[in-house]
């Protein structure tokens, strides 16, 4: 019995080497997020009508980074977070609470340096300003456009 269990552990280690790591990685994809890889993400996405002229663009290519630090290319030590690059998106966008202004075009990139020994990811956010218009009421009750900001 044991030399059975010996021949099948060499057989099932020489299959190991004779596949590669291709055969790993459905194992290491799931936690992906743990070294260093960039997980799964969910997207979400809010649909705004910008053909009928009512707003005005406001900035072109607002710009938020984060920058990390990752030894051997794939050991976080100091990630690069997307919600800091979205944090300094809005901070350079200059975008007030409770105005009428909104991200347009919005693009998320993300890269890495690869060195010897570290990468340094980076993910990078940009975006246009757009601010609404708002629809005034003229005296025959129409909606009227006020042709600019308010």
């Amino acid at each position: 019995m044991t030399a059975n269990l010996i021949k099948l552990t060499f057989v099932l280690a020489a299959a190991a080497g004779l596949c590669g790591c291709a055969s790993a990685v459905p194992a290491v994809s799931s936690g992906a997020g743990l070294i260093g890889q960039h997980p799964a993400s969910a997207h979400t996405q809010t649909s705004v009508n910008l053909s009928q002229g009512n707003f005005v663009l406001v900035k072109t290519n607002v710009v938020g980074q984060s920058k990390g630090f990752s030894l051997l290319g794939f050991i976080p030590i100091y990630p690069a977070r997307l919600t800091t690059a979205m944090d300094r998106l809005y901070a350079n966008a200059e975008i007030q609470p409770g105005q009428s202004e909104s991200l347009a075009h919005l693009i998320t990139e993300h890269s890495s340096s690869y060195w010897i020994l570290f990468s340094l990811p980076e993910v990078t956010a940009r975006a246009d300003v757009i601010q609404f218009i708002p629809k005034t009421e003229s005296g025959d009750g129409a909606k009227k456009d006020t042709g600019g900001p308010p």
